[in-house]
C-alpha cells in the first residue's frame, strides 16, 4: 500500500483575476498563482480581504509544493467588454473571462485569414443545380463563406455542400471560374480571421475563426478554452454573404483592434460571509468553500485573514463532513489580549481544526513596506514541510517560520501557559532561534484528539486504507478475502510503526487489524458488507519537557 498525500493545500479568497465558479485551480508555485489569479492586492481597495496572494506565497516559501485555489469576488464585480469596431451594429462581442478591472488591459487584434484555397477545374450542371469540381475540396465546410478571385476582381459565395471534391454554392458564379492551369490565376478561398489576445506577458492566438456555427472553427467553439476571453458572434443571421473579417473591421481595413473596458472589481464593502461560504449549483458550478466538494486531493484548508465565525465554522464543518481534510484558522488580528483570543477560540470545538496567532510581519513587494499578514498560509506550508521531512505523525511545531521578519504582537511564557491548553497555538520569537510555531493543539474538547498530528495521522491512515483497498469491492466476501485485506492493512501499519509513526515497543502494541466472523454477522455478509476493525496507537508530542535536577553532595571518607 502507498500512503496518500497529506500536504496538498486549499485556499479561498479574493484575487485580482481568475475564475470565481467551478473547480479550484491547481497552483504549483507563486509564479503559477500570479499567471492565473494575478498579483498582490492593494490595502486601499481590498482592505482586510487582500491576503490570499500573501498566504499562497508564504505557503510555498515555507515548504508547500502544491495547492488548489478558489477565487471569491464581490457580487457586483463586472467583466470587461469590447465590441468589433464596425460603424453599424457590432458583430463580435469580446468579454474578459472573469470579472475584475484587470480585463480593461486585455487587447484583441483581428487580422484576415484563410484556412484553405483551391481552383475550380470543371463546372457541372445538374437540372437547376450548378456544381463545381475542385482540385481539392478539403477544408470547405457547408456554411463557409468563400471568395473567388481573379485578375478582374473578387466575388463572395457560401458553401452549401461538399462531397468528393464537388462543391455546391449558394449562388452560381456568373464569371468564368474554371482554371485548369498548373499555376492557377483563378482560385477560391475560405474567408476567416485570426484573433490575437494579449494581457501582460500572456498571448493567445486563435487562427482561422469563422461565423459558421456548424464548423469546428466557429469563433465561440475555438476560443472556449481561453484563459482570457469569451468571444461571441452577436449579429443576427443575415442572408447577405460577406467576408467575416470585413464584417468585423469594415471595408478596406487591414487590421482591427478591440479594446475591453468597463471592468469592475466590485465593492469590497458589500462582501459578506455568503461569498466565502459559496453556493452549491452542482458539479463544476460551485463557488467558495463549496467548490472544494469537487476536489478529492486537498488535505489542509484555509480562508486566509477571514475571521468571520460564519466562514470559519463553515470551513470546519466542511472538513468534518468529508473527514479527509484539516482546517487552519486565523485569529482576528486585533485580538491581542488573552481574554479576546479565548473568546474567539471558544466558538469552536472540533478535532479537524487548529487556531494560530499572532499575525506575521512580512515584506510587501506591492507597497514596499512591512505589513502584517495572517499566519495560516505559512502554517500550512510548515505542515507540508514537516510532512515531507519527518512525516505526518510529527507535530508541526518548533518549526521556523521562513521569510517572517517579526510578529504583530509578542506573547510571553505566562500567556503561552494559558492559551496553549485552551487550544490556541502561538507563534513566538526566541533569541537566537528565530520565529517558531510553538503549539500543536486542535480546538477539540476531547482529550484523545487534542493534538494536530494525531488527527492528521488518522486522516492519513483512513484515506490510505480506503484508496488502497478498493480492489476488494465485488470480490467474494469469504475467508480468502478477509485474509488478503487483513494482510494488506497489517503490512501498511507495520511500515508506519517501523518509521516511528505509531507508538509501542512491538507491532502488537502499535496496532491491531481484526476482520472475520468476530467483526461481521451473517446479515452483514448477506448484505455485502465487509467490516474491518482497526486500532492504532499514535505517538504524542513531548509538549512539556521536564528535567528534575538534584544536588549530589560528596560523602566524607
Amino acid at each position: 500500500m502507498e500512503g496518500v498525500g497529506t500536504s496538498t493545500a486549499g485556499f479561498i479568497g479574493l484575487a485580482e483575476k481568475g475564475p470565481v465558479e467551478g473547480v479550484p485551480q491547481l497552483v504549483t508555485n507563486f509564479a503559477d498563482f500570479k499567471r492565473t489569479y494575478g498579483g498582490y492586492l492593494s490595502e486601499n481597495e481590498f482592505g482586510g480581504y487582500r491576503y490570499l496572494a500573501y498566504a499562497v506565497e508564504n505557503f510555498f516559501i515555507n515548504g508547500g509544493s502544491r495547492c488548489f485555489v478558489s477565487r471569491v469576488a464581490p457580487l457586483d464585480a463586472k467583466a470587461s467588454v469590447g465590441y468589433s469596431p464596425t460603424k453599424d451594429a457590432p458583430i463580435v462581442k469580446i468579454s474578459a473571462k472573469d470579472p475584475g478591472i484587470w480585463g480593461d488591459s486585455v487587447k484583441v487584434t483581428v487580422t484576415p485569414a484563410s484556412k484553405t484555397r483551391t481552383q475550380i477545374i470543371k463546372e457541372i450542371t445538374s437540372g437547376d443545380d450548378v456544381k463545381y469540381l475542385v482540385k481539392n475540396g478539403a477544408g470547405f465546410n457547408p456554411g463557409d463563406v468563400v471568395v473567388f478571385a481573379d485578375q478582374s476582381g473578387i466575388v463572395y459565395n457560401r458553401v452549401v455542400k461538399n462531397q468528393d471534391n464537388i462543391i455546391t454554392f449558394a449562388d452560381s458564379f456568373s464569371e468564368d471560374v474554371v482554371d485548369n492551369n498548373l499555376v492557377p490565376l483563378k482560385t477560391i478561398s475560405t474567408c476567416e480571421f485570426t484573433l490575437e489576445v494579449k494581457y501582460g506577458d500572456s498571448v493567445e492566438t486563435y487562427e482561422n475563426l469563422s461565423f459558421n456555427i456548424n464548423a469546428a472553427n466557429h469563433i465561440s467553439k475555438k476560443t472556449a478554452k481561453s484563459d482570457l476571453i469569451v468571444a461571441e458572434y452577436v449579429a443576427a443571421d443575415d442572408e447577405e454573404i460577406i467576408d467575416p473579417f470585413a464584417a468585423i473591421a469594415g471595408e478596406d481595413a487591414k487590421v482591427a483592434t478591440i479594446e475591453l473596458s468597463s471592468g469592475s472589481n466590485g465593492s469590497v464593502s458589500s462582501i459578506t460571509a455568503a461569498e466565502f461560504i459559496g453556493v452549491d449549483n452542482g458539479a463544476g458550478k460551485r463557488t467558495g468553500i463549496q467548490s472544494f466538494l469537487d476536489n478529492d486531493v486537498v488535505s489542509i484548508m484555509a480562508v486566509p485573514g477571514v475571521t468571520d465565525p460564519n466562514v470559519q465554522l463553515t470551513l470546519v464543518a466542511h472538513c468534518e463532513n468529508l473527514a479527509s481534510r484539516f482546517a487552519v484558522l486565523d485569529v482576528p488580528r486585533d485580538a491581542k489580549k488573552v481574554n479576546d483570543i479565548i473568546e474567539h477560540r471558544n466558538i469552536f470545538d472540533s478535532t479537524y481544526a487548529a487556531l494560530y496567532h499572532p499575525w506575521l510581519e512580512v515584506f510587501d513587494p506591492l507597497d514596499k513596506k512591512t505589513i502584517a499578514v495572517p499566519p495560516s498560509g505559512a502554517v500550512i506550508g510548515i505542515y507540508a514541510r514537516s510532512d515531507n521531512t519527518r512525516g505526518v505523525h510529527k507535530a508541526p511545531a518548533n518549526e521556523v517560520v521562513r521569510a517572517c521578519t517579526g510578529l504583530d504582537c509578542q506573547f510571553n511564557k505566562g500567556e503561552q501557559d494559558i492559551l496553549n491548553p485552551k487550544g490556541v497555538n502561538l507563534i513566538r520569537t526566541f533569541p537566537g532561534q528565530g520565529i517558531r510555531i510553538w503549539g500543536a493543539r486542535t480546538v477539540s474538547s476531547d482529550g484523545s484528539w487534542k493534538y494536530v498530528n494525531v488527527r492528521r495521522l488518522f486522516i492519513f491512515i483512513e484515506e490510505s486504507i480506503k484508496a488502497n483497498t478498493s480492489w476488494a469491492v465485488f470480490e467474494p466476501n469469504d475467508e480468502v478475502l478477509w485474509v488478503r485485506v487483513q494482510r494488506t492493512i497489517s503490512v501498511f501499519l507495520n511500515n508506519l510503526w517501523r518509521n516511528g509513526s505509531l507508538a509501542g515497543a512491538s507491532p502488537d502494541e502499535a496496532f491491531f487489524v481484526s476482520i472475520g466472523r468476530n467483526t461481521m454477522t451473517q446479515d452483514d455478509i448477506d448484505n455485502g458488507r465487509l467490516i474491518c476493525v482497526i486500532g492504532v496507537a499514535p505517538v504524542k508530542p513531548a509538549e512539556f519537557v521536564i528535567f528534575r535536577i538534584t544536588q549530589k553532595t560528596g560523602m566524607a571518607e
